[in-house]
């Protein structure tokens, strides 16, 4: 049977989907394995996230992988995205980095176990747990999958909790036109990580005259919106949001209205298009504006030298999932925020 440590690992579960002239029908789905928990099991699957209960699971197991990143090119996208979205205040313990935001969003305020901590594993731990006291904050650790797998299993005998899992997904440059993606059939918002979020449809009407603009700083009106989403703004959040050398924010108005806002980042050595914080005004969802705000971004992108790019995305959230399928997203890698007891 499966155990926490193959999570992040690629696996085939045969499940019971039916029963026959009394006898159990089965199916078999393939995929990483995202999340385990007691009462069911979470797989990114090549036709989206497949949760399965463990009362229909007959048997599990983990497969060789096909194709799956190596650590160095894991390592490399969590720097570039570590470089996309600043923390101000900032540590080490050996080569893992230490992250805080005044509490502002998950990734700037957890820490990143990649690489090596120059100590014993229990004892990085430990230190971790220090210094996110002496910040007046609870510990957090992004635990990338597999790579931070031995981490997670020290996290799991600490009693530490699991945030749910989140996708780091990247598509090569130059993304498909808007006109060429195909309207999506989900309705309603589309939530991304850490508040990012989006449109899920796509329809005609004044929504056609959407005038995207980029700029190097953030309006007042971007930043209301931004506020608005998570529930305030603080200082240090606007060093996460404008405290890299290449970014841009679009803004999305009609009739002069702005209706969508979103931001980019080129880094990771100029190789990566960092996409964050697609947001989309509930009057105009379901109208495609996120795809021509992304498309505005990948575009600038592609002007910047980028050659790939990539963005967070919740793995519950199967409509934004299905968005970014379209547009060529696959998934690189996963990624578990912990959270340590009280």
């Amino acid at each position: 049977m499966l155990r926490q440590q193959d999570v992040g690992h690629r696996i085939v579960v045969r499940r019971i989907v039916g029963i026959r002239e009394g006898r159990p029908l089965f199916s078999d789905a393939l995929g990483e394995l995202v999340e385990l928990s007691e009462t069911h099991l979470t797989l990114a699957t090549a036709h989206g996230p497949l949760r399965v209960p463990v009362t229909q699971v007959h048997r599990a197991k983990r497969v060789p992988p096909t194709r799956r990143p190596t650590a160095a090119a894991v390592v490399a996208l969590e720097r570039a995205a570590d470089e996309a979205w600043p923390a101000p205040t900032r540590g080490r313990i050996g080569d893992w980095l230490l992250r805080s935001a005044d509490g502002w969003t998950g990734r700037a305020n957890s820490a990143l176990p990649i690489g090596d901590p120059d100590r014993p594993l229990a004892a990085a731990v430990d230190e971790v747990e220090r210094w996110y006291a002496e910040q007046g904050q609870p510990a957090m650790i992004n635990t990338p999958l597999p790579l931070a797998a031995p981490v997670g299993t020290e996290l799991d005998a600490r009693g530490w909790t699991a945030r749910p899992p989140t996708l780091v997904q990247t598509a090569p440059l130059p993304l498909p036109a808007p006109s060429s993606v195909d309207t999506p059939p989900a309705a309603g918002r589309v939530e991304l990580a850490d508040g990012q979020a989006g449109a899920a449809g796509g329809q005609a009407g004044r929504w056609e005259s959407v005038v995207v603009e980029l700029a190097t700083a953030p309006s007042e009106g971007w930043l209301a919106v931004a506020a608005g989403r998570k529930g305030g703004l603080p200082d240090a959040a606007r060093h996460v949001l404008t405290a890299v050398d290449q970014v841009r924010f679009a803004h999305g108005y009609v009739d002069g209205t702005l209706v969508a806002v979103g931001r980019g980042t080129v880094t990771g050595q100029g190789r990566w298009l960092g996409l964050s914080l697609i947001e989309v005004s509930p009057e105009a969802r379901r109208q495609g504006l996120a795809r021509q705000v992304i498309h505005e971004l990948a575009a600038w992108g592609v002007s910047a030298g980028a050659t790939r790019a990539f963005l967070q995305v919740e793995q519950h959230n199967t409509a934004a999932v299905a968005l970014y399928q379209r547009l060529g997203f696959v998934t690189h890698h996963t990624y578990l925020t912990r959270v340590a007891p009280h």
